[in-house]
């Protein structure tokens, strides 16, 4: 089901799209955000964080590139441009090199991804824009047309980060299964060798692969997700450390508070102080 009225949740919804200016508060806080893949298109505007000082001042046309599951809070006020969200369901995923290329460009196990469009690139996207959003605002909205521009506006970007993987492989194949394993039982299996048994490899040959397509290992990849959902859950959720902690198999809060210093270099209550004072204090910013 494509989006409907702004009254329908969004568990109900394939598709959502918005001018920012008309995008609703509750949006930002609807718990059926999470499952999405976000584009975020500025237009004629100063990006959102900093990207570099001589980028910073600079009003152009930001796409931000934010996957499912993302953890950061967005101030859009008084911005200009575009937001468009959609379910994995949306892709080809038929299409594994495809799919994975969206995987990558997404940064599927960090954030989010930044790009500044070129004049060129922005007369194409428009061009492709323009007819995913009257097919989507069409009351019976082709499904299938949908999802064939969206492909056409993803393969867009996918050329303008340069990720071009010009041959299908094998070692694609298994990263992205690997990466879809991952999401569905990163909680419960943390053992390499159940994903290698699934994946019918070796657990050493597991991890080759994935250094050579994603440059990390799988240990690395699944520390990365949990870190992501633990933030997730303490800038969304209501949940206290030790609820967090429970709720991703840690067997007690002290060794769960350790393990995101490790990889954070805060605890986690220092990253929650954090993000309460970067939210309440600096706007149009994301949170990481």
């Amino acid at each position: 089901m494509l989006e409907q009225e702004s009254r329908s949740p969004l568990e109900q919804t394939l598709l959502y799209i918005r001018n920012l200016d008309s995008c609703p508060p509750s949006y930002l806080y609807d718990p059926g955000r999470k499952d999405f893949f976000e584009v975020l298109w500025l237009q004629d505007e100063y990006p959102l964080h900093q990207v570099g000082p001589e980028l910073s001042s600079v009003k152009g046309h930001w796409v931000y590139l934010m996957p499912p599951y993302r953890v950061h809070q967005l101030n859009k006020a008084g911005k200009k441009g575009i937001l468009f969200s959609f379910k994995r369901e949306l892709l080809e995923e038929e299409d594994k090199d495809f799919a994975l290329d969206v995987f990558r460009i997404f940064n599927i196990s960090g954030e989010f991804t930044t790009l500044r469009l070129t004049p060129n690139m922005v007369e194409r996207l428009e061009k492709v824009y323009e007819l995913l959003e009257a097919e989507y605002r069409e009351h019976s909205g082709n499904l299938a047309m949908i999802k064939s521009l969206l492909k056409v506006f993803l393969l867009h970007l996918i050329k303008m980060k340069q990720e071009e993987f010009t041959t299908l492989d094998i070692n694609q194949k298994r990263a992205y299964e690997f990466l879809l394993l991952l999401e569905d039982h990163y909680i419960e299996e943390r053992n390499m060798q159940f994903y290698a048994d699934k994946l019918t490899i070796s657990a050493k040959r597991l991890n080759q692969v994935l250094k050579e397509v994603l440059n990390q290992t799988g240990i690395q990849l699944l520390h990365d997700r949990l870190i992501l959902e633990a933030k997730r859950q303490i800038i969304h959720s209501e949940n206290s450390i030790k609820e967090v902690a429970w709720l991703l198999g840690f067997k007690d809060r002290p060794y769960f508070s350790r393990f995101f210093k490790v990889h954070t270099g805060q605890t986690p209550e220092a990253f929650q102080k954090h993000v309460k004072h970067h939210i309440d204090t600096l706007l149009n910013t994301l949170v990481t």
